[in-house]
């Protein structure tokens, strides 16, 4: 540990001293350095190194210039006075459901947390830029978050080194009896700094590093975790198992997570499966008779079921319309000169593993609802590749995962509130964002605030949903 005031010179003039020591009363700990005849003050702090498994220094803030006066503060930019306000007030609304988390797990960062999150959820910007980007709301009048990027980047690395209250986050998110949806994918990197990129599998057989990242997702993301790209689905299917309380919990995966011995596992702890299967699974009985039907999407469904072994269910589907584009597909190749050896009993055939002894059609939904984990994973990589330059090591990767989930967060619980008032079709969460930033803050000089003129499509909107975001004075 170090000392409230370190210098960083060991020579230090006694009047430095004395005002280090009275600085430290209002700052707390804080770092002198020397530069030429000046002296500079900055806050410190230390964080636990868990390679070297002690605390070390790490500088923040600067504060401004010592003098014998006393400290001579930073300079500060130009005072704004108006403000985006309705885009990022929504996003706070939408956020109190966690904050209590983050504050209990993040006493020292929530801040840094929120304003980031907010941040990326508006428009993703390189965290060179955050500080910018949040001056810009009238939140960040409301909220003192330290963005600068000197800041901002050890914050992401503390976050990143700290899975003990990340994993204690993520528990909090996890109800009892919830229906949860697995999914692992990968960004590509070569970073020479990133210990985490590795060459592994990934399903377009390219030969490059890369990080994986699996998702916990119910009605939004509840759990996300970085993995080295080396590790296979399977794998870390059972470290989660081990890691989070999800008794009673029904698990969805994709094919690529079976594994009878984890399968085995899930039952001992008494948590539910939808497992679904490869084709050509040893397990699939292609001539189980389908006797049940239902319509999905204008689609028609036949299915069957039997048990395969004790609580262990094998379901069938055979999407219709499916089985006729697939030997369709067929004859087209053949035709083209093409010859491919399937069993033609297998087209349209989904085969599906569960320890669910339902009606068919709940275990056929549950399976189609993994398209929505698919489409979260998509939007989270498409901001990830576009700022992964800017992310220098494993510490920094992870805390920006951490901050990339939150904001995630923050989009779902945008769009379940345009769900639970049937206004999805109408609007999307990008729409209601944007027409929500026309709707700024002015601030006076004599410290007063008044809304600017409110947009009337603003205002339907804020009546169809019925959020209370805009004051009335």
């Amino acid at each position: 540990m170090f000392i409230n005031v370190y210098y960083l010179l060991g020579n230090m003039e006694e009047w430095v001293r004395n005002v280090a020591n009275e600085l430290k009363k209002s700052y707390g700990p804080i770092e002198v350095k020397r530069n030429g005849n000046n002296y500079y003050a900055y806050r410190v702090s230390s964080v636990y190194d868990p390679e070297k498994k002690r605390a070390r220094k790490v500088s923040g803030e600067y504060l401004g210039k010592i003098t014998r006066n006393g400290l001579e503060p930073k300079k500060k930019a130009v005072l704004r006075s108006v403000f985006e306000y309705g885009n990022a007030r929504l996003l706070w609304e939408l956020m109190q459901d966690i904050i209590q988390g983050l504050r209990k797990y993040f006493p020292d960062s929530w801040k840094e947390i929120v304003a980031l999150s907010i941040i990326r959820a508006l428009r993703p910007t390189p965290l060179k830029y955050a500080e910018s980007a949040w001056e810009k709301l009238y939140l960040s009048e409301e909220l003192d978050a330290n963005l600068s990027p000197n800041t901002a980047a050890q914050k992401l690395r503390d976050i990143g080194s700290d899975w003990t209250s990340q994993r204690g986050f993520f528990s909090s998110l996890i109800k009892k009896n919830s229906v949860i949806f697995l999914d692992l994918s990968s960004i590509f990197s070569e970073s020479v700094n990133l210990r985490l990129a590795e060459k592994g599998y990934n399903k377009d057989h390219l030969n490059l590093k890369q990080v994986n990242f699996a998702l916990l997702f119910t009605d939004g993301p509840v759990m996300l975790k970085t993995m080295p790209g080396s590790v296979r689905d399977v794998k870390y299917f059972s470290s989660v198992l081990d890691e989070f309380n999800l008794k009673s919990c029904t698990i969805v995966t994709d094919r690529g997570f079976l594994s009878m011995d984890n399968i085995k596992k899930m039952k001992e702890m008494g948590i539910g499966f939808v497992q679904p299967l490869r084709r050509n699974s040893k397990l699939v009985d292609y001539s189980l008779p389908m006797n049940g039907k239902f319509v999905y999407h204008h689609r028609g469904i036949r299915w069957g079921k039997k048990e395969v072994d004790e609580g262990i269910y094998l379901y069938l589907f055979e999407d219709v319309k499916l089985k006729g584009e697939e030997h369709s597909n067929l004859i087209e190749m053949a035709v083209n000169g093409i010859e491919v050896e399937i069993d033609e009993n297998v087209l349209g055939k989904i085969p599906v593993l569960s320890s669910m002894n339902v009606d068919g059609k709940k275990v056929y939904l549950l399976y189609k609802q993994r398209e929505g984990v698919e489409q979260a994973f998509d939007a989270m990589k498409d901001e990830l590749e576009d700022d992964k330059s800017y992310l220098s090591d494993d510490y920094a990767l992870r805390g920006y995962f951490f901050i990339s989930f939150v904001s995630l967060y923050l989009y779902y619980a945008a769009l379940n509130l345009l769900r639970k008032k049937g206004l999805v079709g109408d609007v999307s969460v990008n729409e209601l964002l944007f027409e929500l930033s026309r709707v700024f803050m002015v601030k006076y000089s004599d410290g007063s605030t008044r809304l600017s003129e409110i947009p009337k499509k603003v205002e339907q909107l804020v009546q169809k949903l019925e959020i209370d975001i805009l004051p009335k004075n």
